[in-house]
């Protein structure tokens, strides 16, 4: 009996080891999504729910605006669908005609949304966007200061409670600001900054409606905008409870049961969702072609932009060198900046 070589041996183990792992057919979709450079260059539409879906026809809000500065540039995550950047845009005019002095951006999305590779569970429509409470200081912050600047919680340490030495009247009204507009459903906060606002809110309460409370989101807060129209595929929430939202549905927040230690170590969804398991729209808004470039779909807030179509090779993170110094824009600022 003649036995098989090694080279045939080594191919009938390699065929075998093919045929026992399947899933490479069906990606870890957080993997397909989070190697996506630039948005798909289509007419936009969300498909699929905030924490299982996609987008398509995305823009990016530049890094600079005359009213905010984006965060955490290297994590490519300032996409969005196109009401949810004109929101933030005229959200953070707004503010600082309310006295706080600009917007720090934290994440948006992905360019084509999906699960993230890390963080968030939801922000996979472009719908989704995390402001710092932090205001914007009055200098151009350089690309390390945005990548490793701390976040600043409003609570007291190893408490569930506000620390007053932090917390001021403009902070409720940036909040009040956010739930402002018809297309935010809802504005995600700790329960100890829900608790400060129920306690101290005074004449008109029915923005509170809005306001929900949530694990984490001490040192920023969470909008999050509707279905947008020409979005059939958008999955829509429950719509929020009626009443400001100070009643035992808060008080649950200030019991033992939600902070309890899992038995077992928690599996994200983000971390195992296959690409099956996202609507079947999201695989041909992962072909889809992308724009000419980068800045063709990035709205600056100054002077309004042009959406291009074509192809290039996918584009790298904003690059350190584009932040040179500058001078500072002399904002005032007229209540107390947190401190740590």
């Amino acid at each position: 009996m003649r036995l098989p070589n090694v080279k045939t041996l080594a191919a009938l183990a390699l065929a075998a080891f093919s045929f026992a792992i399947p899933a490479q057919a069906d990606p870890l979709a957080k993997d397909m999504f989070g190697a996506m450079r630039l948005p798909a260059a289509t007419k936009p539409a969300v498909y699929g729910s905030y924490s299982k879906g996609c987008f398509e026809g995305g823009i990016a809000i530049a890094a600079d605006g005359p009213t905010w500065q984006a965060m955490r540039l290297s994590r490519n995550r300032r996409w969005g669908h196109p009401e949810m950047i004109a929101l933030l845009e005229r959200f953070s005019r707004d503010a600082v005609k309310d006295g706080w002095p600009g917007l720090l951006l934290g994440d948006i999305s992905q360019p084509r949304g999906g699960p993230m590779t890390s963080g968030h569970a939801s922000h996979q429509l472009g719908l989704d966007a995390d402001v710092w409470f932090l205001p914007m200081p009055n200098r151009r912050l350089s690309y390390e200061e945005r990548e490793k600047m701390d976040f600043v919680s409003l609570l007291k340490k190893n408490s569930l409670y506000v620390d007053d030495r932090k917390w001021t009247p403009a902070h409720a009204a940036l909040l009040k600001r956010a739930a402002s507009y018809p297309n935010v459903e809802r504005v995600l906060v700790h329960p100890g900054i829900k608790k400060k606002l129920c306690d101290t809110v005074t004449g008109d309460r029915s923005w509170l409606r809005k306001v929900r409370p949530i694990w984490g989101h001490d040192s920023h807060f969470h909008i999050r905008i509707g279905c947008p129209a020409g979005s059939p595929g958008c999955k829509r929430q429950e719509a929020t409870a009626p009443g400001d939202g100070c009643d035992k549905s808060l008080a649950w927040w200030f019991t033992d049961e939600p902070w309890r230690p899992a038995k077992t170590p928690p599996v994200r969804a983000r971390d195992v969702m296959r690409l099956s398991q996202l609507p079947k729209a999201c695989q041909t808004v992962l072909k889809a072609p992308e724009p000419v470039s980068e800045a063709a779909v990035t709205y600056s807030g100054r002077g309004g932009m042009m959406i291009a179509q074509g192809s290039i090779a996918p584009t790298a993170p904003v690059a350190a060198s584009a932040f040179l110094p500058t001078p500072e824009r002399r904002i005032p600022v007229p209540f107390p900046r947190p401190q740590n």
